[in-house]
């Protein structure tokens, strides 16, 4: 019996790594999202956002980096700039043949986080 999970559907960990792997690729390709990647450790956001859509998707990983707005408070991104990265997100499981359907519940995890990607302190400084 095929496994009923996304994380099943999806191919599990190294499925989910390579499409993560082609989305940083295309992130970083990217010349208006590229910026943000200048002083990141690539690798770990590759290993990070893997573990986010592993669990998301209901596999074994856990993701245990910082909380999604913490980890972003210093990433100025606009709406435009997360429709731009959600865009690259949907062309790379299309590259990997993703049913729509699956895609769809990808997507909407990551973007469950939009205003949290957002959000930041009123006046800057710590809250």
């Amino acid at each position: 019996m095929p496994d009923e999970t996304l994380y099943g559907r999806l191919g599990g960990y190294d499925a989910i790594r390579a499409v993560v792997d082609d989305f940083y690729d295309r992130l970083l390709d990217d010349e208006e999202l590229a910026p943000f990647f200048e002083d990141a450790d690539v690798e770990r956001l590759r290993r990070t956002q893997t573990a986010f859509l592993c669990e998301a998707a209901g596999g074994p990983e856990t993701y245990d980096a910082e909380p999604v707005r913490e980890a972003h408070l210093h990433v100025p991104f606009t709406e435009d700039h997360i429709e731009r990265a959600v865009g690259h997100l949907s062309d790379s499981l299309d590259a990997f043949d993703v049913p729509e359907s699956d895609a769809e519940e990808v997507v909407g995890a990551v973007a469950a986080h939009r205003e949290e990607l957002l959000d930041r302190p009123a006046d800057g400084g710590a809250e």
